[in-house]
């Protein structure tokens, strides 16, 4: 077999290559919530030996996929961020998204973004912003607590009791969030109770103060959400009640938009 053919048969193991794959586990201990590391920690966290993994953090420091702080611990390099952009912008779902959330964006003239759960946060994969929004540090790429955000609660909703109970612990509810943030699991179990209920998810000043936003699911091949899509506003200029009429007609037609394209690709 060639190797060009190898990922199609029936026993991939005889080409698996271990220093790889402890290489790409180390790099995927960076997420939203975990931005530098120590060798150590690595070790604890994947429990690579720690010459091994000594050894994995200078190659990748030396390709450039890893920098060293001056505090001595290591951060994803430029390499990396450029790798996860380029794997964001060919998303099928990114791209078939593009043209609807344009729409959304020019009708509305608000923030539009599309996000995807990951654990207990919401990765954005898409954001077209509008320049007064508060939150303006917010990019592709980053990645907020789903507890505070419209996005969050709507795919937190649809997931099952136990995986619910699984993803959202205590440090979920980090201090910091917007005077109208849920504190615990009680607050939050109310709130989900409601968006299953509505079919969409409002928040309003829960993930910081002079915003809020509504959000719509988008479906794959299934009864659960693969996404959401919603619509960020100032509070100073628009009303919930804003938010629960034009905007969400629109922003629900542009979720089943991108939900036929995603069925029909």
């Amino acid at each position: 077999m060639s190797p060009e053919g190898a990922g199609a048969g029936p026993d991939r193991s005889r080409y698996h290559i271990a220093a790889l794959a402890k290489g790409l586990q180390v790099l995927s201990l960076f997420d939203g919530a975990t931005l530098s590391l120590r060798t150590s920690d690595i070790c604890a966290l994947t429990g690579i030996p720690m010459p091994t993994a000594f050894r994995i953090v200078c190659t990748l420091e030396d390709l450039g996929y890893l920098e060293r702080r001056h505090d001595g611990t290591v951060q994803p390099g430029v390499k990396v961020l450029t790798l996860g952009s380029a794997a964001m912008r060919g998303s099928g779902l990114v791209q078939l998204s593009d043209r609807p959330l344009r729409l959304l964006a020019d009708a509305t003239g608000e923030t539009v973004n599309l996000g995807v759960l990951v654990e207990d946060r919401v990765l954005y994969l898409a954001r077209l912003r509008n320049a007064d929004l508060v939150t303006a540090n917010v990019h592709v790429g980053s990645t907020l607590p789903a507890t505070y955000t419209s996005m969050g609660k709507l795919l937190l909703a649809h997931l099952p009791p136990d995986e619910l109970d699984r993803r959202i612990t205590a440090p979920s509810f980090a201090p910091g969030a917007g005077p109208n943030a849920v504190t615990g699991m009680a607050e939050l179990r109310a709130q989900l109770e409601e968006i299953r209920r509505d079919g969409y998810a409002v928040q309003d000043q829960e993930l910081a103060q002079g915003l809020r936003s509504v959000s719509a699911p988008v479906f794959g091949s299934g009864d659960t959400p693969v996404a959401a899509v919603n619509v960020a506003v100032s509070a100073l200029r628009r009303p919930l009640d804003d938010l629960r009429r034009d905007i969400l007609d629109r922003l629900r037609a542009t979720a089943a938009d991108i939900t036929t394209r995603l069925r029909t690709q």
